[in-house]
């Protein structure tokens, strides 16, 4: 079933009819609109909609398959074309090759409103190198492995994307008020109103409500900084509000943990969204993070390695949501620890499945504190087990033990696979 909907004059017979032999006849209401629910045949096309009620509109050229939503702000806005003087890695092979007439690509042109919309300005435009090049890097990325790996089912991606966004933007205004430290402003700012609450959900993705769709991708987060442990409530919100509003359960939704970037600083403002990011990870039902320890530049926000982004949000959906479960969908996470009686610490993870590795580098980023909560680098070393010892000469009774829990750190422990393990840490202290 996929959801149809339009306006036409008040109290108006609207007929909806599918070349697959299927229709439905409704009425609008006193102030013209309808909605419907169709019935679809399996995945595939090309297809006919037809909308007969005051005029009739042929809709040419349509498809059924899996759309997903792909939102955020500049690393998911990013195109493939990449931004001036920062390019994506490999993009001039990957847009030559962009033509596949089952993935179709629809850009929701930047909006923000005081009040919810019920419209977007976009487009659905098939994948080739002239629209694909303006498309998000990570979408495509996504979709296209998506496409390769579900035997050309037919793929939407819906990117609705804003650079510098923070997470309260996107939120609606119900779920903003119930925090109660976040004004939500009366006018609209004349400067970045995409850090103002509400106004981005109000103008790009209240109008997509009720559009029928497989899951989200998001990769955001850069934006919080500022309040990154408040991010570890305020993204979940946000998570349970769009699915709340789609109505369909616990609809798939798999984010991009931030990358590595900045100065280091007294407070590891990047480290703690990140950390956030783990927590949702670890809180919220049906929901997957793509790891990118690896991937990052300490002097670049955006990271030109998109194709790891995309494909690794890609393996979540497909192992969980399409259950290829041969798929590796996730590097080390944290999982406990255990102190040993010559002062070293023994950690544990998920998702080691065929080892660990630290693929012939050092194994650096690993940091040890006693009861004075002063951190020192640690020596670590991969045990044959899985695990990973932590020690250091200068720490002779560990209590904690934080990996990669910094702005910029370097990711030096992964899977035999080579997804990356998320950075922890096993205290709380401030």
């Amino acid at each position: 079933m996929t959801s149809v909907w339009g306006k036409d004059a008040p109290n108006n017979k609207v007929i909806i009819s599918g070349s697959w032999n299927k229709s439905v006849v409704t009425n609008t209401d006193r102030e013209g609109k309808w909605h419907v629910k169709l019935a679809t045949p399996e995945a595939g096309g090309p297809y006919t909609l037809t909308i007969e009620g005051s005029e009739k509109i042929v809709l040419k050229n349509v498809l059924i398959g899996e759309v997903w939503i792909c939102s955020g702000q500049s690393n998911m806005e990013m195109p493939l074309k990449g931004f001036k003087n920062q390019p994506v890695h490999g993009s001039e092979e990957v847009i030559a090759n962009a033509s596949k007439n089952k993935i179709r690509l629809f850009n929701v042109d930047r909006k923000a409103s005081l009040v919810p919309l019920n419209d977007v300005s976009g487009k659905w435009t098939v994948a080739q190198p002239q629209t694909a090049k303006d498309f998000s890097a990570v979408a495509h990325f996504f979709g296209k492995t998506l496409h390769d790996s579900l035997n050309n089912v037919p793929i939407g991606l819906i990117s609705v994307a804003w650079g510098a966004s923070k997470v309260e933007a996107w939120m609606d205004e119900k779920t903003i008020t119930k925090f109660k430290n976040i004004e939500i402003e009366k006018e609209i700012p004349k400067e970045k109103p995409q850090r103002a609450p509400v106004f981005v959900y109000n103008g790009m993705i209240h109008p997509l409500k009720g559009f029928t769709i497989k899951g989200f991708i998001w990769y955001q987060g850069e934006g919080n900084r500022e309040n990154a442990k408040e991010y570890a409530d305020l993204f979940p919100a946000m998570i349970r509000q769009w699915r709340n509003q789609w109505g369909h359960g616990d609809l798939p939704f798999y984010f991009v943990q931030i990358a590595p970037f900045g100065k280091e600083s007294r407070i590891p403002v990047g480290a703690l969204v990140r950390e956030s990011q783990l927590k949702t990870l670890q809180n919220v039902r049906n929901t997957g993070m793509a790891v990118t320890m690896d991937i990052g530049d300490c002097e670049f926000i955006h990271p030109p390695n998109k194709r790891q982004v995309g494909e690794r949000l890609a393996y979540w959906a497909l192992s969980k949501t399409y259950d290829m479960k041969d798929i590796i969908f996730s590097g080390p996470l944290y999982k406990k620890m255990i102190k040993t009686e010559n002062g070293k610490i023994v950690l544990y993870f998920d998702y080691v499945d065929d080892g660990l590795s630290n693929f012939g580098h050092p194994l650096t980023g690993f940091e040890v504190a006693g009861r004075d909560r002063v951190f020192y680098p640690a020596i670590a070393e991969i045990n044959e087990d899985n695990t990973v010892t932590v020690f250091s000469e200068l720490v002779k009774q560990p209590e904690a033990v934080r990996y990669g829990f910094k702005n910029c750190p370097t990711g030096t422990l992964f899977n035999s696979q080579g997804l990356p393990a998320s950075p922890f840490r096993t205290d709380n202290w401030e």
